[in-house]
């Protein structure tokens, strides 16, 4: 029979943790070894520490104080974005954006740009019990969101001639069952040897009140993966930061995986990240109205940090600067640029960026052995933001992005972006590039044109002019 390490045993009476092994004389040895490694993996301070930061705010909130001691909002000190490189309107934007898209071209042909596609999330609330990346957005040929990518970088590779690695986050919960998708469908083209899977971490879920793990079962603790922040430890320690250098790879286009309308490796905007010596360059646009549930990039005290939309009631979000715009105007896109070197800054002395709490319902055992299912938020979550990221780059660059173009995300089942509305965009995109190309359609005539037919609107009127594509090629 196996028995606990007293080093584990002793540390985990020593930190009030010792809950996690009551069940172990019930355990199979190989539910022990499982029990063990998930306890090894937890750094124990790191989650006590947090925990208690939170709770010892949460307590003081509870006080009655001072109005001269109550923090000042973030909000009501946050400015609009004072460097924006913005959308081109005159002769000399286009220029500037032209000569942009040149450098970013001539990046992608050295084979200077990896692409990440973080990809940890389950299509739940699309009532889609899969990766979402499997997810069927095509609004023709049903294409899923994972091959509208791959058929992305395939194009971009054959413009540009170099290599694109792809480089895919998983979570635990979706990990294998993207392996097997992408397996199954050839990789979409893509070589297999150019695609990396790789794991976010997890964090265990803590009781609220007292800080102790929780447990699912006995012999497995609550786990949650920890955020698309935690793509920077989990490029450290998988190996593929490192990867990525040897590969002479020093830009990453970092997209999520339900906006199947990003422009995958867009070269103006490598172009202008590049070109800015910019370590972390952020996609945003401009939002439909003050209210709409997007995060916003602003300026704080000098810094580009974000304001998530949750920390902005109606009166804050719909203040207006000396100009009379929005001061919240500019929406994160979920679309970054990245200097490779920049995530060797972050992971150099430990992972840089910081764990937040997130109050959560988590079924859990009971002190009895029996499953506790809460009716009300009973625990905390761990998970790190990539746009924590923001304020530590010591030079960020905002890049405003066309957002009927660029910004179509499938998050809910209906309503405002969800896959009716995402259909929609890439029915309305296909149409205008077959327009340019001096199609004559009416407005509800349905089309698709994959990314290796054509990329953008100037080459589907390039290729239907010199015959290298017909209207066979396009799906109706």
């Amino acid at each position: 029979m196996i028995s606990p390490p007293n080093d584990i045993s002793e540390k985990l009476q020593a930190i009030g943790q010792q809950h996690l092994l009551m069940w172990w004389p019930e355990l199979t040895d190989t539910q022990k070894q499982s029990l063990l490694q998930q306890i090894s993996a937890v750094d124990f301070d790191v989650v006590q520490s947090v925990w208690q930061k939170a709770r010892t705010a949460e307590l003081a909130a509870t006080e009655v104080l001072a109005a001269a001691t109550q923090p000042i909002a973030r909000a009501d000190v946050a400015a609009a974005p004072k460097s924006v490189v913005r959308q081109p309107e005159s002769d000399e934007d286009r220029a500037v954006w032209a000569a942009a898209e040149a450098i970013g071209s001539q990046l992608l042909s050295e084979g200077k740009v990896a692409v990440i596609t973080v990809a940890g999330g389950q299509g739940s609330r699309l009532g889609f019990e899969h990766p979402k990346g499997m997810f069927s957005i095509g609004p023709v040929s049903d294409r899923t969101l994972f091959q509208i990518f791959a058929e992305q970088i395939q194009a971009r590779k054959q413009r540009h001639g170099g290599q694109i690695p792809w480089l895919i986050m998983t979570s635990a919960a979706t990990h294998d069952e993207t392996d097997a998708f992408l397996s199954s469908n050839n990789y979409f083209g893509l070589d297999p040897a150019s695609i990396f899977l790789f794991q976010q971490g997890s964090m265990p879920a803590v009781d609220a009140m007292t800080g102790r793990v929780l447990m699912s079962d006995k012999a497995t603790l609550c786990l949650s993966p920890d955020g698309h922040g935690g793509l920077v430890t989990a490029l450290h320690t998988s190996g593929l930061r490192d990867k990525l250098a040897s590969m002479q790879v020093e830009h990453i286009f970092y997209h999520q995986v339900d906006n199947p309308t990003a422009i995958i490796c867009d070269p103006a905007l490598l172009g202008l990240h590049h070109k800015r010596k910019s370590q972390l360059t952020t996609n945003v646009v401009r939002k439909v109205s003050p209210t709409e549930r997007m995060g916003v990039l602003v300026d704080m005290n000098g810094q580009i940090e974000i304001i998530e939309y949750s920390e902005l009631n109606e009166v804050q979000a719909s203040r207006e600067d000396e100009s009379g715009e929005w001061v919240f105007w500019a929406g994160n896109t979920a679309i970054h640029v990245f200097a490779r070197t920049f995530f060797e800054e972050l992971t150099s002395e430990g992972c840089q960026l910081e764990l937040h709490l997130a109050s959560k319902k988590v079924p859990c055992l009971n002190s009895d052995g029996t499953l506790h299912e809460p009716s009300e938020p009973n625990a905390h979550k761990f998970e790190r933001f990539i746009f924590d990221a923001l304020p530590i780059a010591k030079n960020a660059l905002i890049v405003e992005g066309n957002r009927d173009r660029e910004f179509n995300p499938v998050k809910n089942a209906e309503g405002s972006d969800s896959p009716a509305t995402a259909k929609a965009a890439l029915r309305r995109i296909y149409h205008e590039w077959a327009t340019f190309a001096g199609l004559e359609l009416s407005a509800s005539h349905g089309l698709e044109i994959s990314p290796l037919s054509a990329l953008d609107a100037e080459e589907l009127q390039s290729k239907l002019a010199d015959g290298r594509l017909t209207l066979d090629d396009i799906t109706w």
